[in-house]
This record gives structure tokens, C-alpha cells and sequence, in this order.
């Protein structure tokens, strides 16, 4: 329902053109179902929390043939998942606890901006506090990474890696091991997806229980 754009065709993009563009867009929809909006509006119960990155080339519902209300969605630069981030832990709490989400994925890219900043050592400027983050999955699979000489593969790997360790620290959250605790339905995954195919990579990192989560983290539930 969307116009697709050319790479060469984006500076045409003007502030009008997007309000446009939303009028155009509602038309269409209206067009093939009269009552998208008066459903749309009634409520949400997405059965998926995206944890994905922020580039504008990775929207979750495109890539997953999906609709509006199908995937509630967190993004930020490289798809980081940390214990500190207060609004990663407020979606992911939401989601888990009032949503009820079935599936939690973080999604990766290959190509990933903040994942090549990572791979080197020039200062970009504040976003350099937050890239640490990907820079400590770096030390955490050194050997691993000191082996791989391409540097697109090694790349590649990381963004690979992020989304594993971005899974496992979603899985070890009070909040999703109270949810496992109590019988809740939920499953977290790692993903990665390609820009240049437009597939999506399933890195075979899932979990639906504590007994899936490494034993450090394992916490008894809150009574």
C-alpha cells in the first residue's frame, strides 16, 4: 500500500509530500477494507515484541509480510539490549506483561551501521558510550573473532553474535523469567536480517524456559 521509492529518488521526499503520502495511504486502505481503521482502533494484542535496529531500511512489519497492530516494536541503534536501558525494559515489561506477546525477537542486520562503528576504533561522538556495549560482545567472542580476517564476515559474525547476546540478556530479565515462572506462553529468538537478499536469518538461538538460560542467570521468582 505503499510507494516504493528509488535509492536516487529519496531527496524528493519533502515534509508536504509525507503528509500526502499518509492521506494517500488512507485512502488506499479504506479502498480495500472499509473497516481497517474502526479495528485498528479498538485495541492491540500484537503477538510479537521486535527488538530490531533503528536504520530506516529495516521496517519489522514490511519484512515479515505483516500488518499494523502485528508486531509491537523497540528500536535502537544496533539493536543493543542492556539491563540499564529503562526504555527497553519499560516496552519489554508491557509487552510481557499486559500485551501477553508470544515471541520476543531481536533482529540484527547485516551491514549494521553502529556494528561496523564497533569493529573500529575512531571516536563518532556520544553514540561511542553506547557502541561499548557491542564492543564488550566483541571481547566476549575474541577468539572467535580474531580468526575471521574478512572483514565482512567478521561484520557479519558480530551482527550475528549482537543478536545472540541481545536474546540471551532479553532471557535473563526478571521480567521474562517471572513470565516462564508462572506458565506464561513466551519465546525469545535471535535473528538476522539481509539487506541485500531481503531474507531473514534465523540463528537457531531460541528459548521458551529457565531450564534454555544459562545457570548463572537464573533467579527464583518473586513471591
Amino acid at each position: 500500500m505503499c510507494a516504493k521509492l528509488e535509492k536516487q529518488d529519496t531527496d524528493k521526499i519533502t515534509y508536504e509530500g509525507l503528509l500526502q503520502g499518509n492521506k494517500d495511504w488512507v485512502a488506499a486502505t479504506l479502498k480495500e477494507d472499509p473497516k481497517f481503521f474502526e479495528r485498528l482502533s479498538a485495541g492491540q494484542a500484537p503477538p510479537v515484541l521486535w527488538i530490531g535496529c533503528s536504520d530506516s531500511r529495516v521496517p519489522a512489519n514490511q519484512i515479515t509480510n505483516t500488518m499494523p497492530g502485528d508486531i509491537f516494536v523497540h528500536r535502537n541503534i544496533a539493536n543493543v539490549v542492556t539491563h540499564t536501558d529503562m526504555n527497553l525494559l519499560s516496552v519489554l515489561d508491557y509487552s510481557v506483561n499486559v500485551l501477553k506477546v508470544k515471541h520476543i525477537i531481536v533482529c540484527g542486520h547485516y551491514g549494521c551501521g553502529g556494528i561496523n562503528a564497533a569493529l573500529g576504533d575512531k571516536q563518532v561522538g556520544l553514540i561511542d558510550n553506547w557502541l561499548r556495549n557491542i564492543k564488550d560482545v566483541i571481547r566476549m567472542h575474541e577468539r572467535e573473532m580474531q580468526t575471521i580476517k574478512d572483514p565482512v564476515k567478521r561484520s557479519n559474525r558480530l551482527v550475528e553474535l549482537n543478536a545472540i547476546e541481545g536474546a540471551a540478556n532479553v532471557m535473563s530479565t526478571s521480567i521474562v523469567q517471572n513470565a516462564w515462572a508462572s506458565g506464561q506462553d513466551l519465546a525469545v529468538h535471535a535473528w538476522a536480517y539481509s539487506l541485500e537478499t531481503g531474507l531473514i536469518k534465523d540463528l537457531q538461538v531460541s528459548a521458551s524456559g529457565a531450564e534454555d538460560i544459562s545457570p548463572v542467570f537464573k533467579m527464583q521468582a518473586h513471591k
